[in-house]
């Protein structure tokens, strides 16, 4: 098992609500150079089914869209603390994920997580494209989640 998970999570038949999943599969194609202890998931929309995926892990990352009152495109990283914080994490899908990493946490796993948001211009849309606004983001969002999968303590 691999000790760091790139999970991108997100529904590609809503456009820039897939985002999590295209960034996840440009690294897989894109990052040749990727460390053995990194493994990189597309987990879609999956809900409970991602924790046999997620446990056994030192760190995870998790790419999503994000809600947040801020320019298409924009790119949050949130810390493990603000997220095991039962903080507000204003992920489209934090009821979802929220809940798979408390099930992940009462079942005795814990990693480092943090979530690596990117803002959505449309997710209603039925289209398997991304915005050129979030699209033009995707290298720096790439960026962002490598450097909190490979640095970590």
């Amino acid at each position: 098992m691999k000790k760091v998970l790139i999970l991108g999570i997100g529904n590609i038949l809503h456009r820039d609500d897939g985002i999590g999943v295209y960034i996840a599969n440009r690294i897989r194609e894109t990052a040749k150079d990727l460390p053995e202890h990194v493994e990189v998931a597309d987990g879609g929309t999956a809900g409970f089914d991602l924790i046999p995926l997620m446990q056994g892990r030192d760190k995870i990352v998790i790419i999503d869209a994000l809600k947040a009152d801020d320019a298409p495109g924009s790119i949050y990283r949130f810390s493990p603390e603000h997220i095991r914080g039962g903080q507000t994490v204003m992920s489209l899908h934090e009821t979802g994920i929220s809940e798979v990493l408390r099930m992940l946490w009462l079942l005795g796993e814990s990693p480092m997580v943090e979530m690596v948001g990117i803002v959505p211009e449309d997710v209603t849309t039925l289209d398997i494209s991304i915005s050129s606004a979030v699209l033009e983001s995707v290298p720096r969002a790439i960026d962002v989640v490598l450097d909190a999968a490979l640095h970590y303590a």
